[in-house]
């Protein structure tokens, strides 16, 4: 369907009137996309060109193709004078399944509270704002997703290039992660107006096959005047197009103008304000409008100005007709195909340029008049305050409560899904409160609030100087306002990488104690604590912990105990200092585990930094648990520069558990969020550890984690601090499994300096582990032989298991290098041994799969074989594509059994010689389940079995069996 029950004509009606013309080459595109729906077709097409080039009427003309092959086709279009309207392009074409079956009234239930309902109707009831906006991106792509299992869907969208910035982060979430099934977006727009961003989105993804672009050039002369003007002499038809540059609008808006024989009025070509369309199109179009009443041309300019709320009885407010004169002045206007019927009883002008140069044309003191009477007619109905808002914003320049409170309630309305929204109206409703003394403290807090919402909506810069005015200029009895300015630009700050600043203020206001409440003291130190480690090093602010701690615990506020404690347990842990960090985590997860979850909306932070801290001290249960609870309250709260913190901090833990295809989405989630907020130095460290996260999930030398790992680094410029260290292990990390361990020794190096000392010491044997083997890989010993001994002393002072198995994996390389292979298996299975102890999946696979062969070629082929299935199956079960490509190098070769075998060995299976085996070197039962990964009854049962074939009745006559065999 072109729009709910609409019919083809009326389709084709909406897409532009004319026929279509031209364009062969792209329909046969087009249909492919179609005919591969759901079968390898891009699920992006990106329709580009000039206004009036034909975009719109080849996106209706792909519609109805999509409709009459049973696909489900969804409309929505942009619209210049409603840019802050949240979501508009889709509110616009979700309208449409209000007539869909029941399993469309998922998608509906999603949308349904991004702007307080839709229709200019009274809204049902209270609105509910969506918990964040990047889960609402989310939810409406699984929605897609199942309505799209129907038969096919098409979501096309016209005019993106006038899109609000809700839609536009919604559309950057649906190009880098494409819905899957048969759905296809189809976007229109004008490439020159369209932001940066999304242009930068849609390149990127063009050039991995997901975006089908297709730009729209003039139509060749021949189609253009055969197409649109064939009873046209071809003399005056070839002059009508070269004025017309080819472009069908103004080809067509000539041709009524020599038929209406109006062309003499062309010779003005003035400029216009739209850039993008041919000279003297504007005044063309105008003319159109010459022959229409005072009371048609008012209407007509109610149309323009009023948008999505052009129904008859705004329409009627707007322009003082009767019922009666309202419907002669718009069958005047339909009749001259300047008006048409639009989607839930709108009318709309025929084409965007046509609404631009009405609107544009009519005096600001009418569009004020339309904008007030739009105001008082949808107050009137209860429509949400999202779609008076904007009519108040235009018309109301005094002070007027009411227009305030309706402002003040959009914003609310859309701080969490659509913040540069409800930036925008806060700023509208600041406008509108008097600047006096009075309102001082009012003006503050709602300048404090439109600094939130610019700050998550990526407008940090902007953020920080609205916060400097607001410290500036509080009273001093407006402390807590004041504070709490001060804690949000110290971590704005940070999120510009601006570090120094950060600590510089916080610092600066800590001077002021004697005006500080101890409450604000806590709350500045914490903030002021958590600089470290990104431009300080923990110890040189572990006295400011310690002081914060102090001065909470003084105060008996558990919440900022618990947030020093926590802050110190991550800088313990960062700093290897194992026992502290381990005392601090349990003090903090001992009061934040008994506080509710009300009470928490203040340490979300605090709850990512412990659950870093366990996931560094190999406590990833409790890592993962507090993440949790962190992202929960973060989500509810819209704390939403937190949750990068938190999910990164949960897909860690679930790469180290082997849980790999959640790690990918947690990473996804996160980078789509560190990209909202639009923080380079946030969306650095988020692009590390999402590489960390495709190394694991993909198969050896995958080129997205390389690519992921040098946008980090890019990204991160010349900063030398934490992330930027992160950034450059995860290149090297991603360099080594992709075969160059020339650039892999070099960016590890880069990232710790020559002795990795500028890496905080959890990290060392592991990525010393990597130096080793890319040592050993251009043939290094030495340089090999020395990361192995820093490995193994950092391992030591440590004494966390992960590390020490990383310790022995670099010492297991040396050995096999040197030729012992014995003492290689050795090592290898007493690092799997600790990693499988610590829950540590990734890691024991890994350990496994390296001792496999090296056992094999000590002599231990079945125990081998063994470890190999066991690592195997640890690799595939957690979607470790680094792991199962490891696993497919180094996989058994069928076991076989020698001719000369005695008949005792050769009745026993590989797992009874494999007990037998150990048995006669001398583990016990309980040793050999630990070294099998079996269970001591399993041991027993095969055990019995042993003695039963090899009829021996002790431990030491299977043993002097199996030495003679």
């Amino acid at each position: 369907m072109a729009r709910g029950g609409a019919s083809e004509d009326a389709a084709r009606h909406h897409g532009g009137g004319s026929p279509l013309v031209g364009r062969t080459a792209e329909l046969g595109l087009l249909d492919t996309v179609i005919d591969r729906l759901g079968h390898g077709a891009p699920p992006f097409v990106d329709i580009t060109g000039a206004a009036g080039i034909g975009k719109s009427r080849l996106m209706a003309e792909f519609c109805l193709r999509a409709r009459r092959r049973g696909a489900i086709v969804l409309r929505g279009r942009a619209a210049e004078y409603e840019r802050h309207l949240p979501f508009h392009p889709f509110a616009d074409a979700f309208a449409d399944l209000a007539d869909r079956p029941p399993h469309a009234a998922g998608l509906l239930d999603v949308v349904s509270g991004i702007r307080g309902g839709r229709a200019v109707e009274p809204s049902p009831g209270p609105v509910q704002p969506a918990a964040d906006r990047f889960g609402l991106h989310r939810s409406v792509a699984a929605q897609l997703a199942q309505l799209g299992r129907a038969g096919g869907l098409v979501v096309a969208l016209d005019d993106v290039h006038w899109a609000d910035p809700a839609s536009l982060e919604l559309l950057d979430h649906l190009v880098r992660h494409p819905v899957p099934g048969p759905v296809v977006l189809v976007v229109a727009r004008r490439d020159r107006q369209t932001p940066t961003a999304l242009t930068a989105a849609l390149t990127r993804e063009a050039d991995t096959d997901a975006v089908l672009r297709i730009g729209l050039a003039p139509l060749a002369e021949e189609e253009c005047i055969e197409g649109l003007a064939p009873d046209l002499p071809r003399e005056r038809a070839a002059q009508l197009y070269a004025a017309g540059e080819g472009n069908p609008l103004y080809f067509l808006s000539l041709l009524h103008a020599h038929r209406e024989d109006a062309a003499r009025r062309c010779a003005a070509s003035g400029g216009n304000s739209l850039g993008e369309l041919p000279t003297g199109l504007g005044a063309l179009l105008l003319n159109e409008l010459a022959p229409l009443t005072p009371a048609q041309h008012r209407t007509l300019e109610a149309i323009a100005v009023l948008g999505d709320h052009a129904v008859s009885r705004v329409i009627r407010r707007a322009t003082g007709r009767t019922d009666a004169e309202l419907d002669d002045d718009l069958d005047s206007l339909a009749r001259r195909d300047l008006v048409r019927p639009g989607p839930g009883g709108r009318m709309m002008l025929r084409h965007p340029v046509i609404r631009t140069l009405v609107h544009e044309s009519t005096t600001a003191r009418r569009r004020v008049e339309i904008h007030r009477a739009a105001a008082v007619e949808l107050s009137r109905t209860g429509a949400p305050a999202v779609e008076q808002a904007r009519h108040i914003e235009r018309s109301v320049t005094t002070w007027d409560p009411q227009a305030y409170a309706v402002l003040r309630q959009a914003a609310e309305q859309t701080a969490s899904t659509a913040p540069t929204s409800c930036a925008h109206w806060l700023r509208a409703a600041l406008m509108l409160l008097p600047d006096t003394v009075e309102r001082g403290a009012e003006r503050r807090d709602l300048m404090l609030r439109r600094a939130r919402a610019l700050g998550v909506a990526g407008g940090l810069l902007e953020s920080r100087d609205l916060l400097h005015k607001v410290i500036s200029t509080a009273g001093p009895d407006e402390t807590g306002v004041r504070t709490s300015a001060v804690v949000l630009c110290a971590l704005t700050e940070r999120h510009l990488g601006r570090y120094p600043e950060a600590i510089a203020l916080l610092r600066r206001e800590l001077s002021r104690q004697p005006e500080l409440s101890p409450s604000d003291r806590v709350s500045i130190g914490l903030e002021l604590s958590s600089s470290a480690p990104h431009n300080v090093s923990y110890p040189q602010m572990r006295g400011e912990v310690a002081r914060t701690l102090a001065d909470a615990r003084a105060l008996g506020n558990e919440l900022g105990e618990a947030g020093a404690l926590a802050v110190a347990a991550f800088g313990e842990a960062y700093e290897g200092g194992v026992p502290a960090a381990s005392a601090y985590a349990a003090q903090a997860a001992g009061l934040l585990d008994g506080l509710p979850d009300d009470d928490l909306t203040a340490l979300c932070e605090p709850l990512g930094r412990l659950g870093w801290a366990e996931a560094f001290l190999g406590r990833f249960a409790d890592a993962e648990r507090h993440a949790d609870r962190g992202l929960g309250i973060a989500r509810r709260s819209g704390q939403v520069y937190l949750l990068p913190l938190l999910l990164l901090c949960k897909a860690h833990v679930r790469i180290q558990t082997c849980r790999l295809p959640s790690a990918c989405e947690l990473a996804d989630e996160a980078e789509d969020i560190a990209r909202g907020i639009g923080s380079s130095e946030l969306l650095a460290f988020v692009l590390a550890n999402k590489a960390q996260v495709r190394i694991a999930a993909s198969a050896p030398g995958d080129p997205e984690a390389l690519a992921a790992a040098e946008e980090a680094v890019a990204t991160m410029g010349p900063s030398d601090n934490w992330r930027a260290s992160m950034a450059w292990c995860m290149l090297g990390y991603a360099a080594l499994t992709g075969g160059d361990p020339h650039r892999a020794r070099d960016a590890l190096l880069r990232a710790g300096g020559d002795d990795l000392r500028g890496l905080q010491p959890s990290m060392r044997p592991l990525l010393s582990e990597l130096l080793v083997t890319a040592a050993l890989s251009t043939g290094d010993v030495d340089s090999a032989s020395a990361w192995a001994e820093r490995a193994r002393h950092e391992a030591e002072q440590l004494g966390l298991p992960v590390q020490r198995a990383s310790a022995m994996r670099s010492a297991a390389q040396l050995a096999l290098h040197g030729g012992d292979p014995a003492g290689a298996a050795t090592l290898l299975s007493e690092a799997a041994a600790l990693c499988a102890r610590a829950g540590a999946a990734f890691w024991e696979a890994r350990s496994l799969l390296l001792a496999a062969p090296v056992m094999t070629a000590a002599g231990f082929g079945a125990r081998g074989a063994a470890m190999w299935e066991q690592g195997h199956r640890l690799a595939t079960g957690g979607g470790a594509g680094l792991l199962v490509g490891l696993a497919e190098m180094t996989r058994p070769s069928e076991p076989c059994t020698s001719a000369t075998a005695p008949p005792w060995l050769a009745s026993l299976t590989a797992r009874e010689r494999e007990v037998a085996e150990l048995v006669a070197e001398g583990l016990t039962n309980q040793a050999i389940a630990t070294r099998l990964y079996l269970s001591p009854r399993t041991v027993e049962t095969h055990l019995s079995r042993v003695f039963r074939k090899t009829d021996v009745a002790t431990r030491a006559a299977l043993a002097a069996l199996v030495a003679r065999s």
